[in-house]
């Protein structure tokens, strides 16, 4: 094999478990490592790809730690880390994938991947919208929000609704489902910025700052006079409880994450779980590679919203794959406005 072909390829490496805690930049390192453009001889069903765009999710928190009996695996300290991204096909020897093909789905946090398992790639088919878009709005970010919002919890139009993290990567979305269905829609976030994006570009109804509101269970009320039929969870602790409160009868809540938690050593405790009795509300936890089936149908329901312009989408985009420790801590932070991604390559 032509030596030509060794080329240079930085990574994001975690140094070590962090069990407890905010991580930090200094929790992960840049490396930089070489790799041959060319899928390994004799490595059957294999492809290598250029990394363009990497996701930053709130989950892979959760894979800072060591975990035990996880749906997801724990990172591997001193190797590069993974997750959602969008790529460039190098080399391949698996028959569904040629040179040049796009891809998004799991990845290495680096500039090339060797991908042995490429069953949880999607191939990319419609390049006449941003090719970002394949990290959140039309990929594992959009479809949480679809799955989340229309399979857990069957909305109907006129329904109360209310988002937590609603200007993130998924809140976003969710509130802008509810509205395209006739629902009022209130959402919750942590800055001025956030609340005036709510309401002035995604649509919602209302919104506003949780770290202005001393009484949660107050504030609700105050948006939510007749209660709440659908709670979109991203948050957990506090506000899972006041909104407990204030479900209706036959509410549900999908549990998408619960990210007041994941820094905590012990997970704080809810006090008003028994008020899901009395109201018969359904609280129901999900994951969303459950639901990538469902893919085709969802492609065909947003691109058109997509091009109508009836779905706007805010993306906060790190430059360089240096740039990827901050961009990832920033998300437990509140810093990122929108879906937060960073650019590895633009080609």
């Amino acid at each position: 094999m032509a030596d030509e072909a060794l080329v240079k390829n930085k990574q994001v490496v975690l140094k070590n478990y962090v069990n407890a805690g905010l991580p930090k930049e200094s929790d992960m390192e840049i490396k930089e490592k070489s790799i041959q453009l060319k899928v390994p001889e004799g490595t059957k069903d294999s492809i290598l790809v250029k990394n363009l765009y990497l996701s930053c999710d709130p989950y892979m928190r959760n894979r800072m730690k060591k975990l035990e009996d996880s749906y997801v695996p724990s990172f591997e300290p001193g190797s590069a880390i993974s997750g959602y991204g969008v790529a460039k096909v190098v080399d391949s020897t698996h028959p569904e994938y040629k040179n040049g093909d796009l891809v998004w789905g799991m990845t290495g946090w680096e500039e090339y991947s060797l991908l042995t398992v490429p069953g949880l790639l999607f191939k990319i088919q419609h390049t006449d919208v941003p090719l970002t878009y394949y990290t959140g709005l039309l990929g594992m970010a959009g479809m949480t929000a679809y799955a989340g919002f229309y399979e857990i919890c069957t909305p109907k139009k006129g329904e109360y609704v209310y988002v937590s993290a609603a200007s993130g990567a998924v809140g976003q979305l969710v509130g802008q489902f509810a509205k395209l269905l006739g629902c009022y829609v209130v959402g919750s976030a942590g800055s001025k910025e956030k609340i005036d994006l709510l309401k002035n570009k995604f649509g919602f109804d209302e919104a506003f700052n949780y770290k202005e509101e001393p009484d949660l269970d107050a504030a609700l009320k105050r948006y939510f006079p007749e209660g709440i039929d659908i709670y979109f969870e991203n948050v957990g602790g506090k506000m899972l409880d006041a909104v407990l409160l204030n479900m209706r009868v036959h509410g549900r809540i999908a549990v998408c994450g619960m990210i007041s938690q994941y820094n905590n050593d012990k997970p704080e405790a809810t006090h008003n779980l028994m008020y899901i009795i009395p109201k018969r509300v359904r609280m129901q936890g999900f994951i969303v590679s459950d639901f990538y089936h469902l893919y085709p149908k969802y492609l065909e329901m947003v691109i058109p919203c997509i091009k109508e312009g009836k779905i706007k989408y805010i993306e906060d985009v790190a430059e360089g794959i240096e740039s990827a420790p901050t961009a990832l801590i920033g998300l437990f932070i509140g810093r990122n406005v929108g879906k937060q991604l960073v650019v590895v390559s633009r080609d």
